[in-house]
């Protein structure tokens, strides 16, 4: 692969615009946080409860840090890149911030309310719920998007697919920023079985083609249809696992959930006694000033999140040959020298007993599995038989952009998909109340 092809500016819509003071790059950044969908993230469940009187972590909170982690990422690679000879030429390099900081912003777009257990319900609903009847009027590929709802799969649709009304290329975002966000770049239909996640819809599969040639992404299985992934794509993933991990770890502390002690022995295990005396020394003369606990723990999480980025930015270089060549098969994160690693194995372990296991975070996950579990019953059996009186009253709510692309049974269950996957947490739990007569 070469830059000079990956950082193609070209778009999905052939619609030209006046000129315009930002780069096609910035432009994406600035359609994304303009967009209803990127809106909507500020209700969507990250892992806790939306907030009362402590403020955990949103997904539009989460997206935007993870969008200023992977600019730092970006700044730090471009310098490297900029030196090597056969990229001197290439004025779009300078862009690379802009065009990762794109994909973080979009990366959880496609995620429905609820958190993962959103997906879980619509998956469910069609494997083992009232959806698995409809199987033998599908093709595997179409069943394979429906039994196992991908969250990446969704963000890519949203940004690329054309709903009713609305205009051709969805939000008509340049094809390296589009590339940079598909962190799997296979369908749902591999005949490896271990790939769980994917990263395009069958609906979306030709767009994706269409996007990896032009960029000069090799495919590196022709029968599973699996390409090499765009190498900014392994930036938008440290940036988000290292957000993510670190930004759980905090909430839990401000939610009472881990201990003072038990944060700081987490935060504190990324630093080594004899590498990182300077740091060490650092930390005492802030600690001196700064006596807040929730102040500590921040400035604990910030300088573990700048010592991270460097050290994947280190990775990403390590590994440049194999990853410009499409080889590379691992995540950065997953490549960083052995004391962070214990230190990551830490902070996951901890967070499966203490945080994602917690019960407030059980209940919500509850809460959403039967919540998205009814809409989907009502609105799929409505939209099988519209013509029944209160199946027309119910589709009459059902927003004119989901209008089914055609009378063909994929599309039409895609419709419902794209609705409820795109409610907020209080959307779907109102509409919820609402069918079931409760006040």
């Amino acid at each position: 692969m070469n830059w000079e092809k990956l950082l193609s500016p070209q778009r999905l819509s052939s619609t030209t615009r006046p000129e315009d003071i930002r780069s096609q790059f910035q432009r994406d950044y600035d359609r994304i946080v303009f967009s209803s969908p990127f809106r909507r993230l500020q209700n969507k469940t990250q892992v806790f409860p939306l907030p009362g009187s402590v403020f955990v972590h949103n997904r539009l909170t989460h997206s935007l840090e993870v969008a200023s982690v992977g600019r730092s990422l970006a700044s730090i690679v471009l310098r490297k890149l900029q030196k090597l000879p056969e990229n001197q030429h290439i004025e779009t390099l300078s862009e690379l911030g802009s065009i990762v900081s794109a994909a973080c912003l979009a990366h959880d777009l496609g995620n429905p309310p609820f958190g993962h257990s959103g997906e879980k319900a619509i998956s469910h609903y069609f494997s083992e719920g009232n959806g698995l009847s409809l199987k033998s009027m599908l093709s595997e590929n179409e069943w394979t998007d429906l039994i196992a709802f991908e969250g990446n799969a969704n963000a890519f649709r949203i940004l690329t697919h054309q709903f009713h009304g609305r205009r051709k290329g969805g939000f008509a975002l340049t094809y390296a920023t589009l590339a940079a966000l598909v962190k799997y770049p296979y369908p749902s239909y591999p005949a490896d079985k271990s790939k769980k996640k994917y990263g395009f819809f069958n609906s979306e599969k030709e767009t994706y083609i269409k996007i990896a040639d032009a960029c000069g992404i090799p495919q590196i299985n022709e029968n599973q249809q699996i390409y090499s992934r765009h190498p900014l794509v392994y930036l938008v993933e440290a940036a988000d696992d290292i957000s993510y991990l670190i930004m759980d770890i905090e909430d839990a502390h401000k939610l009472g959930i881990l201990s003072t002690e038990q944060t700081e022995s987490l935060l504190l295990a990324f630093f080594d006694k004899e590498k990182n005396t300077d740091f060490l020394s650092y930390k005492q003369s802030v600690y001196k000033e700064v006596t807040d606990t929730n102040e500590r723990i921040a400035f604990l999480r910030a300088s573990v999140i700048n010592q991270l980025v460097h050290e994947a930015s280190d990775v990403f270089f390590r590994f440049y040959a194999e990853i410009m060549e499409g080889s590379f098969q691992s995540s950065l994160v997953k490549q960083l020298p052995g004391h962070y690693q214990l230190a990551l194995n830490n902070c996951r372990d901890l967070s499966v007993e203490k945080i994602y296991n917690h019960p407030s975070v059980i209940k919500i996950e509850l809460t959403g599995f039967n919540v998205l579990g009814t809409l989907m019953d009502e609105f799929t059996s409505a939209i099988l038989e519209p013509d029944k009186p209160y199946n027309a009253k119910l589709l009459s709510l059902l927003p004119q952009q989901f209008t089914p692309a055609s009378e063909e049974l994929y599309p039409k269950l895609q419709s419902v998909v794209d609705y409820i996957s795109g409610m907020t947490d209080l959307y779907a739990m109102q509409l919820y109340k609402d069918l079931r007569g409760i006040n």
